[in-house]
């Protein structure tokens, strides 16, 4: 059974090889996050912890049975009661609908813990996966994301309001 749980300082180590394992399947489909990312993984966490602590951010992490890392999904950018939804999940989950359930479970945890009243997320055209994903979970189609947005890549922007049903 996968569980969702909010991110603890705990994780780290789970979180590390999570990104790790899934580096290049991750790369295929969004911008890579770079050797520096894994040379300061503990101070990029701790900075993490903070923004989390702060509210202006809500880390999230889907673990397996075992305590391992399937999936990440975060809301940030918190402010007006809004929040931008970002989400990856491992390669061998990927397909089996891990990530329109956790963001569904997400979107009334937005509701229910952090009070927020709409969320936004990016997405690049060439992941129809991830606009799949948002699609199913009420989100539509609210105008074009650019490669600043996207890591070099263009896309585009969907939106849900969470007063309302998907």
């Amino acid at each position: 059974m996968l569980e969702l749980q909010r991110l603890q300082a705990r994780h780290a180590p789970a979180v590390l090889a999570f990104e790790r394992g899934n580096r290049g399947y991750f790369a295929a489909s969004v911008p890579d996050r770079g050797d520096g990312f894994f040379e300061r993984f503990g101070e990029r966490f701790g900075a993490l912890l903070a923004e989390q602590e702060a509210g202006v951010c809500a880390f999230h992490v889907l673990l397996d049975e075992d305590g391992s890392v399937v999936g990440r999904f975060n809301l940030v950018d918190i402010e007006d009661r809004a929040a931008v939804l970002g989400y990856r999940v491992a390669e061998h989950v990927a397909g089996r609908g891990v990530a329109t359930a956790t963001v569904r479970e997400l979107c009334g945890l937005a509701v229910s813990r952090y009070g927020l009243r709409a969320l936004r997320a990016a997405v690049a055209h060439e992941n129809a996966a991830s606009r799949k994903v948002l699609v199913r979970n009420g989100f539509v189609l609210a105008g074009p994301a650019g490669p600043a947005e996207l890591g070099g890549k263009q896309g585009s922007w969907y939106r849900r309001g969470l007063d309302l049903q998907p």
